[in-house]
């Protein structure tokens, strides 16, 4: 089973990574095409060639993201920071898009329609709820991480390759 889910993982990922490939080529086709019309204006194109480069980073680096933390053999095991550290670099990447395109929306609404910015200010809102309750995370998971220690390594055999560079616990002395 972990075999099929490391593949769904994998095709995932490369799917995200085909649809930020076609994000990023046909953005500056669409500003080229609409440059090339007669008596329209370049800023509001731009500012969709941004929200799509966004959307595609975005999408790049959650695909990067499944392919570090759920694709690897031999990741079944992990210690709660760990999971904590991969969290956060998930959850890094959706805050930052939701910053960067809440900026496009507000410049956007601010050239279009001014009594629409309530929607981009909700974003904006919706993105520091998320970042506080990140850091609100990392300070639990911290604190519980300190409350029940690390977990203990498994021990390794003396004649495997990984032998001379993990000790026991129990053999190492103070210092490491």
């Amino acid at each position: 089973m972990s075999l099929f889910i490391r593949a769904v993982f994998a095709i995932a990922a490369c799917a995200l990574m085909a649809v930020a490939a076609v994000l990023m080529t046909y953005a500056p086709y669409s500003v080229i095409t609409h440059a090339l019309a007669e008596g329209t204006p370049l800023h509001t194109p731009l500012l969709e060639v941004v929200g799509y480069l966004i959307v595609a980073i975005a999408l790049f680096d959650v695909a990067k993201y499944f392919f570090e933390e759920e694709v690897p053999a031999g990741r079944e095991k992990r210690t709660p920071s760990d999971t904590r550290r991969g969290l956060t670099k998930f959850l890094s990447t959706i805050v930052i898009a939701l910053f960067l395109e809440a900026l496009v929306l507000v410049f956007e609404t601010a050239r279009e329609d001014p009594t629409h910015m309530v929607y981009p200010v909700l974003l904006v809102a919706a993105a520091c709820a998320t970042l506080l309750a990140l850091g609100l995370f990392q300070r639990l998971s911290a604190a519980t991480e300190k409350e029940v220690g690390p977990e203990p390594e498994e021990e390794v055999a003396e004649g495997s390759p990984q032998a001379s560079t993990k000790r026991p616990l129990a053999s190492r002395g103070a210092n490491g």
